[in-house]
């Protein structure tokens, strides 16, 4: 199925929006008895690496990608890469993974996946708000040309 690249972005964001929203809802389940000012503390430590060294690009970097794409319609899948969608297997493989084994103690698991939920759930976010933008635009070009 072929969309408009603009709807790509549209696409991306609602993904990532909701595995960012499923990651951080384990995250904060398992945080049950583990709430600490220091666990906490690590949340916002895991969001801010995975948000500034991860997300913050990517959501940059697939949106510049996408808005370059010379035809207007392209496949939806299209709104991520091979390479993309290579990490992404990977990390729900590693995610499942390691809360299946029990490698992990459950406070870790909330304090990881809640930084990390977050972080994902932001980056759906972006996509979205960068959707509106690039729809606003087009809203406000066709507009004027009225």
């Amino acid at each position: 199925m072929k969309v408009q690249k603009k709807q790509l972005l549209f696409a991306a964001g609602i993904v990532w929006g909701i595995a960012g929203f499923n990651i951080l809802r384990i995250g904060l389940m398992a945080y049950g008895g583990h709430w600490s000012v220091l666990n906490g503390l690590g949340s916002l430590a895991v969001f801010a690496v995975f948000q500034v060294m991860v997300f913050g690009k990517l959501v940059r970097k697939h949106t510049a990608r996408i808005m370059e794409y010379n035809e207007e319609k392209q496949f939806i899948l299209k709104f991520f890469d091979v390479k993309s969608f290579c990490i992404m297997g990977f990390m729900m493989t590693a995610g499942i993974g390691i809360r299946l084994s029990g490698i992990w103690p459950e406070s870790w698991i909330a304090v990881f996946y809640t930084g990390l939920g977050t972080a994902l759930f932001l980056a759906g976010a972006a996509f979205l708000l960068n959707y509106l933008k690039v729809r606003g635009n087009a809203v406000n070009a066709a507009a004027e040309l009225e």
